[in-house]
């Protein structure tokens, strides 16, 4: 059964994620929501859709993907994750972001966490972040050993 990755992301952190995640399979496709050339979706058996987080709300390319495949994807082995520095996104965050029925249907969801690289912020970005959490400096919180988790969750 192949697999679909697919990920939104603004400054990398989701195309690191979802590379890391494909290391975990021998048939993974790997996509970006903004290329025009992705592969019919339903070719496949398991689709993992992951985005970077910004103020709660994930990319718009993973809403517009979602929207307009929700019932395709209904059917398939679905995984989710989401990208940020505080890898314990909560509910609200799923809830905002997914339809209910995605939601009840996805095999796992998770947070892998993140990562912050000052000089891919612009200048408001960098502001944000030294007044929300207190960091200029580079971050990176990604969670391998939550990546091969996922992976293997998915494969079950």
């Amino acid at each position: 059964m192949k697999t679909l990755i697919l990920y939104a992301t603004k400054h990398g952190a989701a195309r690191e994620v979802a590379g890391r995640i494909s290391k975990h399979f021998g048939d993974a496709v790997v996509c970006d929501l903004k290329q025009s050339d992705i592969p019919d979706p339903a070719q496949f058996g398991s689709i993992i859709i992951g985005s970077s987080i910004y103020a709660g709300m994930i990319r718009k390319e993973a809403k517009t993907f979602i929207s307009q495949n929700k019932d395709m994807l209904l059917s398939k082995k679905l995984g989710l994750f989401l990208c940020g520095l505080d890898k314990n996104h909560g509910q609200e965050v799923y809830d905002a972001n997914f339809p209910p029925e995605l939601l009840q249907a996805a095999k796992i969801k998770s947070s892998l966490g993140g990562i912050y690289d000052p000089k891919k912020a612009g200048a408001m970005g960098r502001f944000i972040m030294k007044i929300v959490t207190k960091n200029k400096e580079y971050s990176d919180t990604i969670d391998n050993q939550k990546i091969k988790q996922f992976a293997e969750e998915i494969q079950v």
